[in-house]
């Protein structure tokens, strides 16, 4: 993916429409795996989303939020047990007290609520600009596009954003993709990343936007 070939740019606006439109007629209402009833809940598993599954997570938050699923909740919860809930997933000392900094930061700031802005989103301990992202976009519907490495792989093998960096794909996404697709593209690009353009073995076979992608190394078969 580091290579000149592999960052070759799709120049033509019909065809990055074109592509677009064949990722919403595959699946017409994307939106995150991660399950969640309210703007709180989705942050929190956005925070523990990081270098973890969407399972994994998903595995978790069905027992935390019947419990705590409110900043008031999950501090009186306290650390010990919310560590009992997230213990299965990846890095869960260092995230625990970080949701418990952001919960204390959500009253006393922003009267328990999510805050709707970018600067007050990435103030909070162990949200960055990815989080902040996915819960502008999911939870309030902005249209911003939040880089994993599933995205940072599609942007680049079919040449809609290239880019060294997340920022530089995240803005070069920005650019390109066209207003009417912009609430959604976030949602198709990590979709098509985690179950078509796979980082190993792209099922290139399968893939719905194959003629439009630039990735000169496309697989014959899935």
């Amino acid at each position: 993916m580091n290579s000149k070939r592999s960052r070759a740019r799709i120049v033509d606006a019909a065809h990055v429409y074109q592509l677009f439109s064949r990722l919403q007629a595959a699946c017409p209402q994307p939106t995150t795996e991660l399950r969640y009833l309210s703007p709180f809940e989705l942050l929190v598993a956005v925070m523990l989303s990081a270098q973890s599954t969407d399972k994994k997570v998903n595995e978790a938050t069905v027992r935390l939020f019947p419990v705590a699923n409110t900043p008031q909740a999950l501090l009186a919860l306290g650390e010990v047990r919310l560590k009992e809930y997230i213990k299965t997933i990846g890095l869960y000392n260092t995230k625990a007290a970080n949701l418990l900094k952001t919960c204390a930061l959500l009253l006393e700031r922003h009267g328990g609520e999510v805050p709707r802005d970018r600067e007050a989103l990435e103030a909070l301990p162990g949200v960055g600009r990815k989080t902040a992202n996915v819960v502008l976009n999911t939870a309030f519907g902005e249209p911003t596009i939040a880089v994993d490495t599933h995205i940072f792989r599609v942007a680049n093998r079919t040449g809609l954003a290239p880019g060294k960096t997340v920022r530089e794909v995240e803005e070069g996404l920005l650019a390109v993709t066209p207003e009417v697709f912009k609430h959604d593209a976030h949602h198709w690009l990590i979709l098509h990343g985690r179950y078509i353009c796979i980082a190993r073995k792209p099922r290139c076979a399968a893939c719905p936007i194959r003629d439009l992608c630039a990735y000169p190394d496309k697989n014959e078969v899935s």
